[in-house]
């Protein structure tokens, strides 16, 4: 007898050109695995941001990392999707679908395909240590507003990064977060919350997830 598998119910993308006016917020990422800490950001970003949604933008190829540790794209989407079990998530791999390689790109497509949509991206402090190593990074700033999530031992480094000194004059802080996702780009804030344990690496190190990648690329 087959062991019993939930059923994992696919959420779509709303149709192209939808009207519906709502905030969504976009937690970009390899997602490799998923897990519960992602579900809490999302779950945060709603109640603290007052967004609408989150949808997980599952990436078929972090160009910052080895293609060789990930997880193949289906088999992270479908992981996603069995994590997250809430209304408000939704996971998606649309940069598949668009043929978006770039964040700047996916936001300037997702844009322009959901007009009606207000969109906030959502990080961790260790991507806003990095974004200046993306392509195009200040324009991601200047497209969307820009929630990011407290992260050990990121905290000090991240406030004090480049690109927080870029844009130190669009940060908004205190009771004016919750305005973020309305407020005109270049806006970002720093969110502290009560962190949450999970880590993709010590995931794949404790379930062998690592060396089933390994013997996948021999």
């Amino acid at each position: 007898m087959r062991p019993f598998k939930p059923l994992v119910r696919k959420r779509p993308l709303p149709p192209a050109g939808d009207r519906r006016r709502r905030t969504v917020g976009l937690l970009g990422g390899s997602f490799n695995p998923a897990h519960q800490g992602h579900r809490y950001i999302s779950l945060s970003a709603i109640t603290r941001l007052g967004l609408d949604e989150v949808w997980w933008l599952v990436s078929p190829q972090n160009p910052l990392k080895d293609s060789r540790s990930l997880l193949g794209l289906d088999e992270r989407v479908r992981r996603a999707r069995e994590i997250v079990r809430h209304p408000g998530i939704r996971v998606t791999d649309i940069e598949c679908r668009l043929g978006t390689r770039f964040t700047a790109d996916t936001v300037v497509a997702l844009k322009r395909r959901f007009p009606a949509i207000r969109f906030v991206w959502l990080m961790g402090a260790d991507n806003l240590l990095q974004i200046p190593k993306w392509d195009r990074w200040e324009r991601i700033f200047s497209a969307l507003p820009v929630a990011v999530f407290d992260r050990h031992p990121y905290t000090y480094r991240a406030l004090t990064s480049r690109a927080a000194e870029r844009f130190r004059a669009g940060r908004m802080t205190g009771g004016r977060i919750r305005a973020l996702k309305t407020a005109r780009p270049p806006a970002w804030a720093f969110l502290f919350y009560r962190r949450h344990p999970a880590s993709a690496t010590d995931i794949r190190q404790k379930s062998g997830l690592d060396k089933i990648i390994e013997k996948r690329n021999k």
